[in-house]
């Protein structure tokens, strides 16, 4: 890469990446150089998030790039091969190395693989404050000289250091001759092989590759190095590479020992710890916070606060947008286009008002459950929650962090759904997708609250319960079926580190509140418009009236698949209209039978036998995600096939069951 080696009076612009292990505050320090400045996509084939930023300085303008959280740079996992490729293909100017002074000696792990790739590397040291109410004293000078490399003492949750580490980054990359760090060197017993590798391979590495590190991570036992080596060296050259890598398999341990010994040696000379039997805050608060029994009170206690606080903010606003602001856009719609014809009116009325209104109403529960989401992570409990809920998890064949998104789900789907971004592996990510829409959502759960005493009066309570603990049941059962056929195999050990409690940062929750609230509203929002004028013209062509729309048309030809299941075909078009929002059920039922509040209540009494009210209550519960579920999915998983192939089991799986209840409650005698 050609680099300037002083300032010059032209504006430069410079390709930072920003690095480090999870919970060491990197995201608050990216967020703290970036502001708003920042966009949020994935990286090119990947469905890894990728952040980028700008940061403007005197005459130099930085592009930041927050590269995934990696313990190691050997590409077991797709977010280390993402960070890995950037440093190689993209070569940026500096790598600031994110480092949590309070666990140096693990973070410096993933600074001696970053700086065997040759790219200049700033250390900033975060969370000194952590570290000092820690009793650990760092001597940043003697560290600095060790290292050979800058280091830039900083508290980003304080706001304390951005200021040096910019000079320090724009110091280095603009002077990168005086980047002369200490490297670890692999143990003695396989030094000469390493130095046989790079004889075989120097001349055969295509760039960007260096091929001191190619022959390194060979001897390392990369799966992915290894394969792309075999096609440079070619037939002839490989067969003798691969049978040295074959005779020195053990050479892997004197790498890891080599890093280690080097790790011990800066550790010593920079770091002075407490004294052996003090007990940390950390410590004292994991007592309970771990504990078999008292972890699963907290989190419960944890959950309930969450709840109470959405039900207490989130609902009533979302209410107050549904009645004021998307009601009276709906009657100022209707009034401005009144003497337009009838269909304009009620395209934009309710086809247009009634998708963007229906954004907009999801807003402030999005807002609430991404900033209790940054809250928990921001503060360490998030992963206390994972670890506590991990052995139960196990039976879906996921582990403990797909349980904060799927407990949440009772609130929203949606939310649900983007909350599996909290988990590192794709399959467990997916899988945590596939299944959120079983979990029934708040809109589900009114509708049940409405249907049930119409349907079943006194007895409302046990059947309410009995449909909430199918779902959970079918949830289960799909996890299962799910993990040990489509997902046999992928299934990633839980290995997760716990980090001391500390203070959240308002403007890291912030800006995570924003990214996420405003990546579903640009993503999902465009879709859920169109979706909902879709919806809208089948419901309103060819004469304006939903009883001869086409929906009820489709209503009507699904008449047979209806009879299975005890249903007409109001109810099927009800079914459908809950795409929208599962709410729609009970409009469309009560525009079709022709009644309203309590009046449909008494009428679907008086016309519905129970043996299909249990059936469509079952199927409702059930069935097809809403629009805005689907969505999200969509935009989550990066894939038509995987969104489509879930709507379909859910279909499925929701007619299998109302065909069993309408059936098995007939036969009990609740036909009529």
């Amino acid at each position: 890469m050609n680099r300037t080696p002083e300032h010059t009076s032209q504006e430069r612009t410079l390709l930072v990446g920003l690095a480090g292990q999870p919970n060491v505050g990197k995201s608050t320090l990216f967020n703290l150089l970036t502001g708003l400045t920042q966009h949020v996509g994935n990286w090119p084939g990947k469905t890894v998030e990728r952040k980028e930023g700008t940061l403007a300085h005197n005459k130099t303008r930085m592009r930041l790039v927050d590269l995934p959280g990696t313990y190691s740079l050997t590409a077991h996992s797709l977010e280390e091969q993402v960070a890995r490729d950037f440093i190689i293909q993209e070569q940026p100017d500096v790598i600031v190395m994110v480092a949590d002074a309070s666990s140096l000696e693990r973070n410096l792990y993933l600074l001696a693989e970053l700086l065997i790739l040759c790219t200049p590397v700033v250390l900033a040291l975060n969370m000194l404050d952590v570290a000092e109410a820690q009793g650990i004293q760092i001597e940043l000078h003697v560290l600095e000289a060790a290292l050979g490399l800058p280091v830039v003492p900083m508290v980003a949750t304080r706001n304390q250091g951005p200021d040096e580490l910019i000079a320090a980054i724009e110091h280095l990359a603009y002077n990168p001759a005086t980047f002369h760090p200490t490297l670890p060197q692999i143990a003695a017993p396989h030094r000469r092989v390493l130095d046989q590798l790079k004889e075989m391979v120097a001349g055969q590495v295509p760039a960007p590759f260096d091929p001191d590190w190619v022959a390194l991570k060979l001897l390392e036992g990369d799966t992915e190095i290894t394969r792309k080596a075999k096609g440079w060296a070619g037939k002839l050259l490989w067969p003798r590479i691969e049978a040295l890598l074959a005779a020195h398999e053990d050479a892997v341990l004197d790498i890891a020992s080599g890093r280690y010994e080097w790790i011990g040696r800066m550790v010593r000379a920079a770091v002075t710890r407490p004294r052996l039997g003090q007990v940390s805050l950390t410590d004292k608060l994991d007592r309970v916070a771990v504990h078999p029994l008292w972890g699963l009170v907290l989190l419960f206690c944890v959950f309930a606060a969450v709840f109470w606080l959405t039900f207490t903010l989130a609902v009533p606003l979302q209410e107050w947008l549904d009645v004021t602001v998307v009601g009276q856009a709906h009657v100022a719609a209707r009034h401005l286009l009144a003497g337009a014809p009838g269909w304009l009116a009620a395209l934009v009325a309710d086809g247009v008002l009634g998708g963007a209104g229906l954004v907009l109403t999801f807003l402030p529960i999005l807002a609430v459950f991404f900033g209790a989401l940054a809250l928990l992570e921001d503060t360490g409990y998030l992963a206390r929650s994972a670890y506590v809920m991990d052995r139960f998890m196990h039976a879906l064949g996921l582990h403990g962090k797909s349980f904060l998104p799927l407990f949440l789900g009772f609130d929203c789907n949606v939310p649900a759904v983007m909350g599996a971004r909290v988990i590192e592996s794709r399959s467990g990510r997916l899988l945590t997708i596939l299944l959120a829409p079983l979990v029934p959502c708040s809109a589900r759960l009114v509708v049940l609250a409405f249907l049930a005493p119409a349907f079943f009066g006194a007895a409302a309570l046990p059947v309410a319960l009995a449909l909430v603990a199918l779902n959970l049941l079918v949830l289960v059962l799909v996890g299962i079926t799910l993990s040990h056929t489509l997902f046999r195999g992928q299934h990633v050990a839980f290995i997760m580190e716990l980090p001391l409690y500390h203070m959240p940062n308002a403007r890291t929750i912030g800006t995570a509140v924003w990214n996420n609230t405003w990546a579903f509203v640009r993503k999902a929002g465009s879709f859920i418009l169109l979706a909902s004028v879709v919806v809208w013209a089948l419901s309103y062509f060819p004469t304006g009236a939903l009883e001869q729309s086409y929906l009820a048309r489709l209503g009507r030809s699904l008449s047979p698949m209806g009879e299975l299941i005890g249903m007409d075909w109001r109810m099927l078009v009800a079914l459908i209209s809950s795409f929208v929002a599962k709410e729609n059920a009970i409009v469309t039922l009560g525009v079709l039978y022709g009644q309203s509040g309590g009046g449909l209540a008494s009428t679907l009494a008086a016309q519905v036998p129970p043996a299909s009210a249990l059936a469509f209550l079952t199927v409702t519960m059930l069935f097809i995600p809403c629009l805005a579920t689907v969505a999200v999915m969509r935009q989550e998983t990066g894939s038509w096939r995987w969104t489509l192939f879930d709507v379909a089991l859910l279909l499925a799986i929701a007619l299998g069951a109302g065909i069993l209840v309408y059936h098995g409650a007939g036969a009990l005698g609740m036909e009529g």
